[in-house]
C-alpha cells in the first residue's frame, strides 16, 4: 500500500495503531503521526530513546493488547 493510500484509506478509520521497534523517532515525526491520529507502540524499554515529551503520547505492547482486549469484549 503506498503512503498516499494509506492516508486515503486511513481516512476512514477514527485511530491507527503503529507497532514498531524503531527507537527516537524525530520530535516532527511523531507530531506527524498525532496529526494524522496514528498512535506509536512500541516496547516499554524503548520509550527512553524518545524525548520527555514524546513520551507521554507513547503506548507500549501491554496497554495495546490491553485495548485490543477490551474492544473484543
Amino acid at each position: 500500500m503506498s503512503r498516499r493510500q494509506d492516508r486515503t484509506e486511513g481516512a476512514r478509520i477514527p485511530r491507527k495503531h503503529l507497532v514498531t521497534l524503531e527507537p527516537s523517532i524525530s520530535e516532527a515525526q511523531t507530531d506527524e503521526m498525532k496529526s494524522f491520529d496514528l498512535q506509536l507502540i512500541l516496547p516499554r524499554s524503548l520509550h527512553a530513546t524518545f524525548r520527555p515529551a514524546q513520551q507521554s503520547w507513547l503506548m507500549d505492547l501491554t496497554g495495546f493488547i490491553a485495548l485490543v482486549e477490551a474492544r473484543q469484549s
